[in-house]
């Protein structure tokens, strides 16, 4: 149940950050995270074909994630998508922590607490299920 819950709120960051950096660039951009928070502009210039490979990459790793949970009693295809949410959640929040400096006190702090439980929902598909058997001796 765990890995479920996981799996389908990674395919819905991936899905929702992924649509809407491809099919609006722009407004994602200048928009991001919402809630009259405005995270992108200050780390650089607008580039299209960066946010749209951005767009790109989550797209694909919900895929990835909706496939998983498809297939979820496929052990390797779980820790394979986990694996590669952690290396870009791990090397993501690396990067934003390098940035802190850029935001305010307030947007600092939501950048590290998104970043790092995206990190915590992928690092959770790493951890075996428990099986029905061993839940019914627990």
């Amino acid at each position: 149940m765990v890995h479920r819950i996981c799996l389908l709120l990674l395919t819905i960051v991936g899905l929702s950050l992924g649509a809407w950096a491809y099919f609006a660039p722009l407004n994602w951009y200048s928009t991001f995270p919402g809630m009259g928070m405005h995270w992108l502009p200050v780390l650089g210039p607008y580039n299209e074909h960066f946010v749209k490979d951005v767009g790109s990459l989550f797209s694909g790793l919900a895929v990835l994630s909706a496939l998983a949970l498809y297939y979820l009693r496929n052990r390797p295809v779980v820790v394979i998508t986990g694996v590669s949410w952690s290396v870009f959640n791990v090397l993501h929040l690396i990067y934003h922590v390098g940035m802190l400096h850029m935001y305010g006190p307030r947007d600092a702090v939501l950048n590290v607490v998104s970043l790092s439980l995206l990190l915590v929902l992928s690092l959770i598909l790493l951890i075996p299920a428990r099986s029905p058997a061993t839940e019914d001796h627990a």
